[in-house]
């Protein structure tokens, strides 16, 4: 006879086998692609109206690949190398057909920074309910593993079930165990631990188990009966590893009624790869988070921020991440350029942003749209090109009063504007308001003066009467005012139309002192000849009689 111990144990396996129905086991998620495997390829058969699928796949060794098709999805073991063995796993993204109408509605949302009209422009074009699988396969020996083949759920029946030794049915002249349902519309205590599953034996060994679950798939769902309405009815399970050959072994919370999974840890996670402190901080990597969120890792901790081309738009990836090099964001897409990066140990409000919208640097109180603060000698400010025009920049550098020290405060190739005022044309200490390195400058008094030392010229020559004079006969004086300022009235000469003698290159602009220089030859040899002619009118004078009164 079978003990009232065993008796109760076995109603109580009974009961609770009726919490892993067979409807638990899900079939394979195909809403993308059926996948079909063979020792060398892997390809998932579309399943899904789409214009491509993007295939994700993660595995040992920090693997990873991503890829688009426009077809069947397929990867071969030739095109990837030497796989190493183990369980990868891998996501089918639909990327839609999306009419140009669509994306241009789309564009100008985000423009506009409307996610309301974003939401409601994806919900329209169905964007918002796009298939998507995921899944695990495996490599062993250099070979895909098939995922055709599964472990289906055993059966109850007599030769599966554990009877106790030395009961009437461990014989072997004793009769067959009659397994039934047992219901009972009490409570159940049992005060031991529990093992449920084909695969328990008499005498289990549980340790420190309360409840053992043991058999080839190993589920527990929660099957919400509520009809009354308003009364919320979705159906949960807790999944332990896939069923199929080649999957994953990992660990589910199944979303049964809407065929998601929205919480999965895989074999062999690190220890603490997601671990909640008591105070509500969240660690990953590490099981003492200082703040909100803590990432740890041995090299470069960061995160990813990945936008899929799934809902209208471009995609795009960037990275955030930290190393003993710089704290930097990432342009994956772009080729992994890093247009913002921070080096350690970089002084506090190195950029500082107030609430009025003013930008600091060096300063946590901004008193411009951009404001720059060294307490140092060293430059405030250096914009500098290195491109094919040579090197040009703009340095900003700071002004040592104490010292009576006047160092530039703008730079641009050789041009300097200093704290005086004063500006340097390839002058370091400009003495004039403008100074030119050729010697040109502007006075204090307002006066432009040009370079015109002997030592700065060559092919110095005399210039002929004849010459000067001929174009002074071409100068043509004009009255005139500037398009810019129409006020304003001028006389002078048109750059177009003076003599090739006193022309500039380009003939766009007048050097004034050619054109005095030209008239100044023409003036003193019309001087010679009003002196010549005085002479002899003098002369002429001398011989004539005197009237006599």
């Amino acid at each position: 006879m079978v003990s009232a111990r065993n008796r109760l144990t076995l109603l109580t396996f009974a009961s609770l086998v009726l919490l892993l129905p067979l409807c638990a086991f899900a079939a394979p998620n195909d809403t993308v692609g059926h996948m079909i495997a063979t020792p060398a390829s892997i390809e998932w058969q579309s399943t899904a109206a789409h214009e491509a699928v993007t295939l994700v796949i993660s595995g040992p060794n920090g693997f990873t690949m991503t890829k688009e098709f426009s077809g069947n999805a397929i990867v071969r073991l030739q095109d990837l190398g030497s796989l190493p063995n183990g369980t990868y796993t891998y996501e089918l993204r639909v990327v839609p057909h999306i009419t140009g109408d669509v994306k241009h509605q789309l564009a100008a949302a985000r423009e506009a920074n409307d996610n309301a009209a974003i939401e409601k422009i994806q919900a329209a074009a169905g964007l918002n309910n796009l298939p998507y699988q995921s899944g695990a396969f495996t490599v062993a020996n250099g070979a895909f593993i098939s995922p055709d083949l599964s472990e289906a759920p055993r059966l109850i029946t007599p030769s599966t079930m554990s009877v106790p030794s030395g009961s009437a049915a461990s014989g072997s002249a004793a009769p067959p165990v009659k397994v039934q349902d047992v219901v009972t519309a009490d409570d159940i205590i049992v005060q031991g631990s529990a093992c449920i599953g084909l695969d328990c034996v008499n005498n289990e060994s549980f340790g420190f188990d309360t409840i053992r679950l043991k058999e080839n798939n190993t589920r527990i769902k929660f099957d919400d009966t509520s009809t009354g309405t308003g009364f919320p009815n979705n159906d949960w399970q807790l999944t332990a590893n896939d069923s199929a050959s080649g999957g994953a072994n990992k660990f589910s919370i199944d979303d049964v009624t809407n065929s998601k999974t929205p919480f999965t840890v895989t074999g062999n996670s690190p220890t603490n790869s997601l671990f909640i402190a008591s105070t509500g901080k969240v660690g990953f990597g590490n099981n003492s988070p200082v703040l909100n969120l803590h990432i740890t890792a041995t090299d470069t901790p960061a995160i990813r921020q990945e936008q899929t081309n799934g809902g209208g738009f471009t995609a795009q990836t960037w990275d955030i991440g930290a190393n003993e090099a710089n704290w930097f964001v990432r342009d994956v897409t772009g080729g992994s350029r890093l247009p913002l990066r921070i080096r350690p140990r970089a002084p506090t409000s190195s950029i500082d942003i107030a609430a009025s919208g003013n930008v600091g640097i060096g300063t946590a109180s901004p008193n411009a749209h951009l404001h720059s603060h060294n307490a140092t000698d060293s430059n405030l400010m250096l914009f500098d090109s290195t491109g094919s025009f040579g090197t040009v920049g703009v340095v900003i550098e700071s002004v040592n009063d104490a010292n009576s020290v006047i160092e530039p405060l703008f730079y641009n190739g050789s041009r300097h504007v200093f704290a005086t005022g004063n500006i340097g044309i390839g002058v370091t200490n400009p003495t004039s308001p403008i100074q030119h390195t050729s010697g040109a400058v502007l006075t204090a008094g307002g006066v432009w003066t040009s370079a015109s030392s002997r030592a700065l010229k060559e092919n110095i020559t005399e210039l002929g009467v004849d010459e000067a004079q001929a174009a002074f006969k071409q100068l043509d004086p004009v009255k005139y005012d500037y398009k810019v300022d129409p006020s304003e009235k001028h006389v002078g000469f048109i750059a177009e139309d003076v003599p090739e003698l006193v022309a500039m290159k380009g003939h766009k602009t007048l050097s004034p002192l050619d054109i005095v220089a030209v008239l100044t030859k023409v003036v003193q040899e019309q001087q010679k000849t009003i002196d010549d002619l005085t002479t002899r009118l003098k002369k002429v004078e001398g011989e004539m009689p005197k009237s006599e009164n």
